[in-house]
């Protein structure tokens, strides 16, 4: 058991270490479109920083594959929490971003929500599920992608839009978020095949199964819409809620199509169920604009934008140009019709 604790924190650091270097190669990077996945992935691996990134989330990978060997799917995700304030520090001192208040607030709350599912942990005596039925793991997974995938077009139908307020990305993070559980559901049933024994049924067994292929299409999908979204929105932000949902969608699909049973004990079943919700509740709350930049108070007029200065009075041509006259008032004690100049009127006799 203490060996998947172990896996799942250096996991947790190497996927940390990896997101904050792929945003950082991404700000140097052209503007990415995931309706041109080919340009994407020729981008992307022109980038040694970015390539540095993407094998850190490799080895990531290959520790969770040992996280879930040992220790249920509940107290795996509920693990992989730590991340998250490592993810955090790393965004602040690496990248420079800055959460406003009530980000750090639902980030903390989240926090809490993913402690109570460790909390409801009951122990070494924790059952492990080694594989789930192909017709109950489809049917949880197609509609989660295809959730995923209409939630990401439809952000980026929203983004194309004139005049939108700044997004903060949650909608990209719950999307990827979907993808990545599912992909977090192909890795467990991969976990499960993997023995020394024998190599050759392993291999057989493997890609007899739909996990390969779900683990395929959500890498490949995953790789251009998650790098698309980094690059646009804060990691500070779209990461914790990607990784929110990854843990709640994993724990309450992956439980159910693995057999790992909820706790038997009320106050676990509470920690756990509550925890979930409450995860949730936050994701529905967050902001989903940022707040419009404003020019500094001490910015000259040019920066603060173009002003209108009136043209002067041109004579049109072929008319003879008049003099200017003293401005006329009409005094309302005169009859109407009567012009009188001004008394203030330097011309005023």
């Amino acid at each position: 058991m203490w060996w998947g604790v172990a896996s799942a924190l250096l996991a947790n650091v190497l996927y940390s270490t990896g997101f904050v270097l792929e945003k950082r190669a991404l700000a140097g990077l052209p503007p990415l479109r995931a309706g041109r996945p080919a340009r994407v992935v020729r981008l992307l691996i022109g980038s040694p920083l970015w390539m540095g990134g993407a094998l850190a989330l490799a080895l990531g990978f290959a520790a969770q594959l040992a996280v879930y060997r040992t220790l249920p799917i509940a107290a795996a995700q509920g693990i992989f929490v730590s991340g998250l304030v490592l993810l955090l520090l790393l965004s602040s001192l690496v990248l420079g971003e800055q959460p406003t208040g009530k980000e750090r607030r639902g980030v903390a709350v989240i926090t809490l929500a993913l402690l109570m599912v460790v909390g409801s942990l009951r122990g070494s005596d924790e059952a492990i599920g080694r594989g789930a039925p192909v017709g109950t793991l489809l049917v949880l997974c197609l509609p989660s992608l295809a959730a995923g995938l209409w939630l990401y077009g439809a952000a980026e139908r929203r983004s194309r839009r004139r005049h939108r307020l700044p997004t903060t990305g949650i909608e990209y993070g719950v999307a990827v978020g979907l993808l990545y559980g599912v992909s977090s559901l192909a890795i467990k049933g991969v976990s499960g095949l993997l023995t020394t024994e024998d190599i050759g049924g392993v291999a057989v067994a493997l890609f007899a199964s739909p996990y390969p292929y779900l683990l395929i299409f959500t890498g490949a999908t995953g790789l251009v819409l998650s790098q698309t979204a980094l690059q646009r929105c804060r990691a500070s932000l779209i990461l914790p809620v990607c990784t929110t949902v990854t843990c709640v969608f994993t724990v309450a699909s992956g439980s159910f199509a693995f057999g790992e049973p909820l706790p038997d004990d009320p106050l676990r079943l509470v920690l756990r169920l509550g925890g979930t919700a409450l995860a949730v509740s936050v994701l529905l709350v967050l902001p989903r604009h940022d707040a419009p930049a404003e020019a500094p108070a001490d910015a000259p007029a040019a920066e603060a934008g173009p002003t209108h200065t009136p043209a002067p009075d041109v004579p049109a041509p072929g008319l003879p140009q008049l003099v200017s006259s003293p401005t006329l008032s009409i005094r309302p004690e005169n009859p109407p019709g009567r012009m009188h100049p001004r008394k203030d009127s330097p011309h005023e006799v």
